[in-house]
């Protein structure tokens, strides 16, 4: 019996999270997995947190991911990322890109953005691949495709063909945004 996979993905409203799951669930059922995604919304608008839990193996009897066990947090923003990080594995992997969102605290001056994230994140012996997923959206053709360079860029990690990939997006990628996705895609595998 294979072992259950567990990945998950943080972000904040607006951002895309959702079709990044779809995406990323598609690849796996495509694939013949057994695959359970549990959505778990903060505020749906753009500045509340967003998680979404995607399992997959043989057979896959729970949704949730719970602390210890995610063999991967893909995270649209790095201080989503830190906030996650006691659900990843001794040897998970953090694929995170780059830009800052203000939460709401530092919107209205009740807080400060935490400095230097990263570096912390690396400190704790976290493997963390942090990339400008805004920049490689914006060349793909839309600031909108940074889940999609997140996509890309996870799948560095997994033993899918690209051409699986491309297919979910195809299928889930309206036909007029199809090669922008594509070519975000691309762009967050570091293919040219």
């Amino acid at each position: 019996m294979s072992e259950v996979k567990n990945i998950m993905i943080v972000g904040v409203g607006g951002q895309g999270a959702l079709l990044a799951s779809k995406t990323l669930g598609q690849v796996l059922l495509d694939s013949g997995f057994d695959v359970k995604v549990s959505e778990v919304h903060g505020m749906s608008q753009r500045g509340g947190s967003v998680v979404t839990y995607v399992r997959y193996g043989e057979k896959v009897y729970s949704p949730i991911v719970d602390k210890g066990q995610a063999d991967f947090i893909v995270s649209f923003e790095m201080l989503e990322a830190a906030r996650y990080t006691e659900y990843l594995k001794t040897d998970g992997q953090i694929v995170v890109n780059t830009q800052n969102i203000d939460p709401m605290p530092v919107i209205t001056g009740a807080a400060e953005y935490p400095t230097n994230l990263q570096e912390k994140i690396q400190a704790a012996n976290i493997k963390i691949d942090a990339l400008d997923c805004l920049t490689l959206a914006e060349q793909a053709g839309t600031s909108k495709a940074v889940n999609i360079v997140l996509m890309g860029r996870l799948s560095k990690y997994m033993d899918f063909s690209v051409e699986t990939w491309l297919q979910a997006i195809e299928k889930l990628v309206k036909p007029q945004f199809l090669e922008i996705n594509k070519k975000a895609f691309l762009l967050g595998r570091g293919d040219n």
